[in-house]
């Protein structure tokens, strides 16, 4: 069992680099799901960003290769049995080569299920079942450092609307990997006397992933 986390020692690393997208034939519905890819490259260890029609659960999320063979990878943590069918996809493997040194403060919102009333003429007392999940954002209170790495990648991707990996490092190893669109202005905030700051916000696309350190 992990240990208990803080928020310490935790290393917050960007993308900055997408190498070419590798077709994807095929992702088993499975524990853990199989991605067929021929001569895909990838080692165990490396970190993609899926693309993926049909097994639309699986799109822009970010995972670990796992179990590589020539044509074939496991999508470590990922039980794909109850996913809808794959159409197809592409992976990319991601270059984390930006880390911040000047995050204060991580906020998470959204992620959790709506209340869908389910109600008939034939019974008297309705139910609810969970419905969509509403937008996962994570919001950075961080030091107005201009020349950091990691606000730098993320203030470009922000221009750019583009989306943009994420990877939380705990002291322990535990991994948290997501991707989204960042809004990182940098524009400096404050009061007299008082450090400069600037917010970073980054929505969410595709599910958030974790993985259990040593």
């Amino acid at each position: 069992m992990s240990e208990v986390q803080l928020w310490s020692d935790v290393a917050v690393d960007v993308q900055t680099a997408l190498a070419a997208p590798k077709t994807i034939a095929s992702i088993s519905k499975a524990n853990p799901a199989v991605a067929g890819s021929v001569a895909h490259g990838y080692a165990d260890g490396d970190v993609l960003l899926l693309k993926i029609k049909g097994m639309i659960e699986l799109d822009y999320a970010v995972v670990r290769v796992d179990g590589s063979v020539t044509d074939a990878y496991n999508l470590e943590g990922i039980d794909s049995t109850l996913f809808g069918d794959f159409v197809s996809g592409t992976a990319e493997k991601i270059t984390f080569g930006a880390s911040a040194a000047t995050f204060t403060e991580v906020n998470a919102a959204g992620g959790e299920s709506a209340d869908v009333l389910v109600q008939t003429i034939h019974v008297r007392r309705g139910y609810n079942m969970p419905g969509n999940e509403t937008p996962l954002v994570f919001t950075f209170g961080s030091l107005w450092v201009t020349d950091d790495p990691a606000l730098v990648a993320l203030k470009a991707a922000s221009r750019a609307r583009s989306i943009l990996a994420v990877r939380f490092t705990f002291s322990d190893g535990t991994l948290g990997l997501f991707a989204g669109v960042p809004a990182a202005s940098m524009v400096p905030n404050g009061s007299a006397g008082a450090l400069v700051t600037t917010p970073v916000k980054i929505n969410v696309r595709g599910l958030f992933q974790d993985y259990a350190g040593a």
